[in-house]
């Protein structure tokens, strides 16, 4: 048995497209985020025209959630058998329509339908895309390619909130629905001729130095269910991402639900203010923090087996404070500062939470394994919006807020456990291991 590669260089798919890839999928994921966060800036417009209170506003949140999650596994398990690039293109069409649907809502159980079908939509698009995404790239680049994608998300938040703000105070609430997803449906159509499907286990290949039709060379994954299941939670380190991503979920869902609504609510913020205070500060900051944990992770993992996990770990330490005091102080520049603060350290958690699961599955697992930890991060996180809404009719929005940074400080915990118990050792036993 020959030894494996150490992880180093740009052994990679042949060419820049693998680039251009990643660059076509921000653009897919900026769509599938501001779609799903400009709900949340017009929320103030939406209890006043439909008689809402705060618990029906986190059941329209949740519904989004629980479909989304719910689906998750079937998502995963489909986009490991089935052309990537029709799941993640149709899925774009699909909940662009969605949500121009959404803009046609008059009563409460039209947000509750129109919300479940965009988690429908979204869900399919991640495990394919990660998985199309992998294939590209080795494990040389793939943490500084997927920390790349994983800016779209801040960038969508933003665009989201502020738009569906701006418009809705200034057209009503439907306006920014209608943008969103006229403009996803054309990019839909556009990028079908552009985006091209790759070998699935191509980048370990090539690293590998393997021959075309190799172990790694098979595209499609016909394993029965329970199997797939068994072999991606096989490893421990895999449940411990799992449990980690939804206390990291749960805390990201509070503040992009009730965030705006917080602002306008205890800062007397307008609906457009709230809306970019609510994501700009934070996601920006996030962007900073997601480059950072691609950067840093890729070079930790040459060194160490859990290297991308340590990244992630540091993250989720050092955003503790911040999380306490964005919800805790009654000063707006503070506020800032604190969105800021806990924006850059969730990003170098978020830069490579599908990348550090990827060093514990096979690649032919991928899509699966993305979707099913997707499916239960999502199910636990889409509790957070009523959970919070609830709390916060009895403890104050501030103080629900404020608690919720002792998640991060259990599952910073957590992962530091899993890192030195189960990642102990050089890279290359790791890679062996997988492939």
């Amino acid at each position: 048995m020959s030894e494996p590669r150490p992880l180093t260089g740009e052994a990679t798919a042949s060419s820049t497209y693998k680039w251009w890839v990643v660059g076509m999928l921000w653009f897919v994921c900026f769509f599938n985020y501001a779609d799903r966060q400009a709900i949340f800036s017009v929320f103030p417009l939406l209890r006043e025209e439909m008689n809402l209170s705060n618990v029906q506003l986190g059941f329209v949140a949740a519904s989004f959630s629980w479909v989304y999650a719910a689906f998750g596994p079937i998502a995963g398990l489909i986009g490991d058998r089935m052309t990537r690039k029709t799941l993640i293109l149709g899925g774009l069409i699909f909940w662009s329509v969605v949500t121009i649907a959404t803009a046609l809502s008059t009563e409460y159980w039209h947000l509750l339908l129109f919300r479940s079908l965009e988690g429908l939509g979204e869900a399919f698009y991640f495990p394919a895309a990660m998985s199309l995404v992998a294939d590209y790239h080795s494990p040389a680049t793939r943490s500084r390619a997927m920390s790349l994608h994983q800016s779209s998300v801040y960038a969508g938040t933003i665009a989201g909130g502020t738009v569906a703000g701006y418009t809705g105070q200034l057209y009503g609430w439907r306006s920014g629905f209608y943008i969103f997803g006229i403009l996803g449906v054309v990019l839909g159509v556009a990028l079908w001729t552009f985006l091209r499907e790759p070998r699935r286990g191509a980048a370990e290949a090539e690293v590998a130095g393997e021959i075309e039709g190799g172990p790694h060379a098979a595209t499609t994954s016909a394993a029965p269910a329970w199997q797939t299941v068994k072999d991606v939670y096989s490893h421990p380190m895999a449940r411990i991402l799992t449990i980690v991503f939804v206390g990291a979920n749960f805390v990201a869902l509070i503040f992009l639900s009730w965030m705006p609504s917080f602002l306008h609510d205890k800062f007397g913020m307008t609906l457009a203010m709230a809306g970019f205070s609510a994501t700009a500060y934070l996601q920006l900051a996030s962007v900073l923090g997601v480059l950072t944990g691609g950067f840093v992770a890729d070079r930790l993992v040459r060194r160490f087996r859990g290297g991308r996990m340590m990244a992630q770990a540091t993250g989720l330490f050092l955003g503790v404070p911040f999380i306490f005091l964005s919800g805790w102080t009654v000063s707006v520049p503070v506020l800032v500062f604190a969105l800021i603060g806990f924006g850059y350290f969730k990003g170098m958690y978020d830069a490579n939470i599908w990348a550090s699961l990827y060093d514990v599955v096979r690649p032919e697992r991928r899509a699966s394994a993305l979707g099913f930890m997707n499916s239960i991060g999502w199910l636990g996180g889409g509790l957070a919006p009523i959970a919070i809404g609830a709390m916060s009719e009895r403890y104050g929005m501030s103080g629900s807020i404020s608690a919720t940074s002792g998640i991060y400080l259990s599952i910073a915990l957590l992962m530091v456990f899993g890192i030195r118990r189960y990642m102990r050792g050089a890279p290359e036993t790791s890679r062996a291991a997988v492939a």
